[in-house]
């Protein structure tokens, strides 16, 4: 069995309207679920990703409003790498944010910058095999466009406590030191660890999570495999738009395995994704309470589609 790369990164945000508008307005991303935190149905549970809602360019986050700016260390993940397809892909990136009042670094092909939470964020130019995952968006040209998640780099005191979790439970390959790559059929995606002994504090700018990607036929066997490492995967749990275990490996970064599929068509159609609250049936008689407590959203990308 192999993972089909990163399925979705999965963050927290203590301004859903300002996260909306930076994700969707300013990356171009599609929000294509605006749904609420199914262990906190209180809480908004926003996923943006590219035009089809596909694993692999899914990142998403859970609204604590006002939540304090958290801080990652060791066994949190701290970076967002983001694949574009060119240098002038970077160079376009580098004056999009400029204008937003993003301060960008750029090293060699890559440029780094932070959300206004202060969430690290990183696009590289990457050469792959992997189509595009985009998202239309009228001020951000095709060829510019993000096209999907390449890593995430992680927080650890010591990489070497989690080698053989990752190489023989996950079977996921190493390529350096401290880089692993999760590859199945027709995806893949890198984990990297960076050293450090200082604590995270969790809250708004910080990862919750990793998700890396699963067939459906193989789920049942991932989370068995998981057990029998000693790691204590939870149950499998329905989340209506996908299936999910989730367990911690040894540095401490919380991982869950998600199927792909059935995908965020299971309760919209895909033309409609993102425009109007969705929730699970198993929450629906909360809908009249919830949209009287959730936060009212902007839709940047629909007002930039309508003005284009």
């Amino acid at each position: 069995m192999k993972l089909e790369g990163i399925h979705h990164i999965t963050a927290i945000t203590g301004d859903a309207p300002g996260n909306v508008d930076f994700y969707a307005g300013v990356l171009g991303l599609r929000l294509v679920k605006k749904s609420v935190n199914q262990d906190d149905p209180t809480v908004y549970h926003l996923f943006y990703g590219d035009d089809e809602g596909s694993p692999g360019n899914d990142i998403t986050f859970f609204e604590y409003p006002g939540a304090r700016r958290g801080r990652p260390g060791a066994g949190m993940i701290h970076r967002i790498v983001w694949r574009v397809a060119s240098e002038d892909a970077v160079t376009f990136w580098e004056q999009r944010l400029a204008a937003e009042g993003v301060e960008t670094e750029r090293e060699g092909t890559s440029l780094l910058f932070a959300d206004p939470e202060g969430l690290g964020h990183e696009l590289a130019v990457v050469e792959t095999d992997d189509a595009p995952l985009t998202a239309e968006h009228p001020e951000i040209p095709a060829e510019m466009a993000l096209q999907g998640f390449h890593a995430v780099r992680a927080y650890t005191a010591s990489p070497e406590q989690s080698r053989r979790f990752l190489e023989e439970t996950l079977e996921f390959t190493p390529t350096g030191e401290t880089v692993w790559e999760a590859r199945g059929d027709d995806r893949g995606g890198f984990y990297v660890y960076d050293e450090t002994s200082e604590r995270g504090v969790p809250g708004a700018g910080t990862i919750h999570h990793v998700a890396w990607a699963s067939p459906m036929d193989e789920h049942e066997a991932w989370r068995k495999r998981v057990a029998e490492s000693g790691a204590s995967p939870t149950p499998i749990i329905d989340r209506y738009y996908f299936r999910s275990i989730y367990f911690r490996e040894p540095s401490g970064v919380l991982f869950e395995i998600a199927t792909i599929g059935p995908g965020f068509t299971a309760d919209e159609p895909l033309e409609h994704l993102g425009e109007r609250l969705s929730l699970p049936p198993d929450y629906e008689q909360l809908r009249d309470r919830l949209e009287q407590v959730l936060t009212p959203l902007p839709d940047p990308r629909a007002a930039a589609l309508k003005d284009a």
